[in-house]
């Protein structure tokens, strides 16, 4: 019932927005060769530390939900991203996270995104309706609205991943970099994307041809670095994360694929 009631919100913010001027703005069309309703992606995470050793620390998923929510006339795809704590790890630090995006079919830029973070008692609620029409932000947190001003189709944490997903990797050089701009908690980050070559990686779904590419972090109370992540995703049209390495504040994790269901394209890139 809450999400129905957000939902409407949502639909009668757009409504507003849509009745301005500003509808005459033209929407891109991106085309999208990566991925399709009902994609599923799991993940391991593991933690270590000089103190803890290797250890199993959780378990994600993102998923592409197969059903079309029509937002204002347009068609969306429904992403959702989970990650909970399993085992001992949680004696040290429980997580219960869940994000949503709803972003749109044509455009691949989020209208809707929902936060819902539990780690260690640290509990984050916020929801973001985005206005890619009149490039507005509209920001609900505990009962209060804010509204920002954001760029052409800025996007939220998970959308940015799916978008990301049709950069065009073929023609990059060694160190080249790719630029992308995303929405969370109430700031405009914008994050660079550096390509390292190639290289193959065994996990637990198999070895994979990989791309190797180092994100731009924001420096703060969990990375240390700027550049403290290390991320592999397929050489092929799915470019899927294979796997993900970074260094924290205190030990490192790494995020390992270890299921991957309904591709849109045949995994070409992976070798066994």
């Amino acid at each position: 019932m809450y999400r129905f009631i957000q939902i409407i919100f949502f639909l009668i913010f757009l409504f507003n927005s849509f009745c301005l001027k500003s509808q005459d703005k033209q929407l891109r069309k991106v085309k999208n060769n990566a991925f399709k309703r009902g994609e599923k992606l799991t993940y391991r995470a593991y933690y270590h530390s000089a103190i803890t050793g290797n250890i199993q620390a959780g378990k994600a998923i993102l998923e592409i939900k197969n059903d079309n929510q029509l937002m204002s006339g347009r068609s969306t795809m429904h992403i959702v991203g989970t990650g909970n704590s399993v085992g001992t790890f949680n004696w040290f630090f429980k997580v219960n996270d869940q994000y949503d995006s709803w972003i749109d079919e044509q455009t691949i830029a989020p209208l809707l995104f929902f936060r819902r973070v539990n780690e260690g008692g640290f509990i984050i609620n916020q929801d973001v309706f985005f206005d890619q029409r009149r490039n507005i932000a509209l920001l609900k947190n505990k009962g209060t609205q804010t509204a920002k001003k954001v760029a052409d189709y800025t996007q939220d944490i998970i959308s940015f991943f799916y978008y990301s997903r049709l950069f065009d990797v073929s023609t990059l050089k060694l160190h080249d970099s790719i630029s992308c701009s995303f929405f969370l908690d109430d700031s405009v980050y914008k994050i660079k994307i550096v390509y390292e070559g190639k290289e193959n990686i065994k996990t637990k779904a198999g070895e994979f041809r990989c791309l190797r590419l180092k994100p731009m972090v924001l420096k703060g109370n969990v990375f240390k670095e700027p550049y403290p992540m290390t991320l592999w995703i397929s050489d092929d049209k799915n470019h899927i994360p294979v796997l993900a390495s970074s260094g924290l504040v205190v030990g490192s994790v790494r995020l390992e694929l270890i299921k991957f269901e309904n591709l849109l394209n045949y995994p070409s890139a992976l070798i066994r």
